[in-house]
């Protein structure tokens, strides 16, 4: 079925007209859509511009978007997906899956612009690998580092610049919204009934995750504490150490105070509990900087997919930041967390104040990040879209145009 799905959705793309394909944007789960939503939004209502939606997941939310600006389509992973990367022929294409280039999702053939939405704050050189992000034309960046680094790459692979643009981080945005609704309202949290603080584990993946490491230990000692827990593990986890996720839950499913959240955009968990504990996740940095609340770190290994981080000499975001943003423990030392957890709760006013400092360093445009970035993207598409219709003519009027068989 997904082969012919993606034949469907691949014939179905390639007889669009060029106005539906000067702008398109490509998702590779419904996991993106919160990404591009607002962005949508603001192209087809406030601008007036055509977008065509490509998603390789049927459970998208983007397939079921009406407006007579917007067009969506499905073509699942597969050959047909291949292809539609290899000749498709559009104008732009904006997505938020990194290593164009670097697996079996290449560029085009034909001219197209590539821009690139960070969908987090973390640096750019540690957790993801050295190449994920030189294939692109357009980066539209978090915050000042990830631009400082991309520069720094590009100098010492003497790679062609790459447009970067001030974009900032909407779902901060959106974290920094619902948290000011929810003081405003004076919600409780939505805990067990119990009147501990609530506790939001929240790691990220891999095998040095939290949950992999010391998950077992972790939970149980911050139950015994008093403490209420929500487990919400990484998507990535569901899907790479299911068994590892499925144990956890099912050990402590029963224990009071105990609950388990696997939805990736829902926010009830992050704006009812009172602190974080993580590890290398650039979750903690939204948590902390859009709820100004503390985050825990456990120090486990660092999540490295690029062994050759430190040749940029520069210290990731991600460790840079921790100790402004809460508190550092060892895996080796769980049973001092109940301590470490009061001692950052009994200073929260003066941690929310420097938070609030922290975001303007570290995060550009608070507030505009979805108006100003949809802006640019149609205008990255616009240029694009002169650029072809411009070797158009040229072609046109060449001696030996009659021998042009484009």
């Amino acid at each position: 079925m997904s082969v012919l799905q993606g034949w469907r959705g691949w014939r179905e793309f390639r007889n669009l007209p060029w106005e539906w394909r000067n702008l398109v944007f490509y998702s590779e789960s419904g996991q993106d859509w919160h990404q591009f939503a607002g962005l949508i939004e603001v192209l087809n209502v406030q601008l007036g511009h055509k977008v065509c939606y490509v998603t390789s997941d049927p459970n998208d939310k983007g397939l079921l978007r009406q407006h007579e600006n917007y067009r969506a389509l499905c073509i699942p992973a597969g050959i047909f997906l291949i292809t539609f990367f290899q000749v498709n022929q559009s104008d732009a294409l904006v997505l938020t899956m990194m290593d164009l280039g670097n697996l079996h999702l290449k560029r085009s053939l034909h001219p197209v612009h590539y821009i690139y939405l960070f969908h987090g704050m973390g640096s750019t050189h540690m957790v993801d690998h050295a190449n994920s992000f030189d294939h692109y034309d357009s980066l539209f960046c978090a915050g000042p580092h990830q631009q400082a680094e991309i520069r720094k790459r590009e100098a010492l692979k003497n790679l062609p610049a790459k447009h970067l643009f001030d974009y900032g981080h909407p779902r901060l945005e959106r974290i920094m919204s619902e948290a000011k609704a929810h003081r405003s309202a004076g919600v409780a949290h939505s805990g067990t009934g119990k009147t501990g603080p609530v506790v939001l584990v929240a790691p990220t993946w891999g095998a040095t995750s939290i949950f992999n490491a010391c998950g077992y230990e972790l939970i149980d000692t911050l139950l015994r504490d008093g403490f209420e827990v929500i487990m919400r593990p990484h998507y990535q986890s569901l899907r790479q150490t299911p068994d590892v996720i499925e144990s956890l839950r099912d050990h402590f499913h029963s224990r009071p105070g105990f609950q388990y959240i696997d939805r990736m955009e829902e926010t009830e968990s992050i704006l009812s509990s009172d602190l974080l504990i993580s590890d290398w996740s650039a979750m903690a940095l939204e948590y902390a900087l859009g709820l100004e609340k503390p985050v825990l770190f456990v120090d486990v290994p660092r999540r490295i997919r690029n062994p050759d981080w430190q040749e940029l000499d520069m210290e990731p975001i991600e460790s840079a930041i921790r100790e402004r943003i809460g508190a550092i423990i060892s895996p080796d030392h769980l049973a001092q967390v109940g301590g470490k957890i009061h001692d950052l709760l009994a200073h929260r006013e003066e941690f929310a104040q420097r938070a609030r400092e922290l975001r303007d360093q570290v995060v550009f445009r608070p507030g505009h990040s979805i108006s100003a970035g949809a802006a640019e993207i149609a205008r990255l598409a616009d240029i694009q879209k002169e650029n072809r219709l411009k070797a158009a003519r040229q072609r046109a009027s060449r001696p030996d145009r009659g021998m042009d068989h484009d």
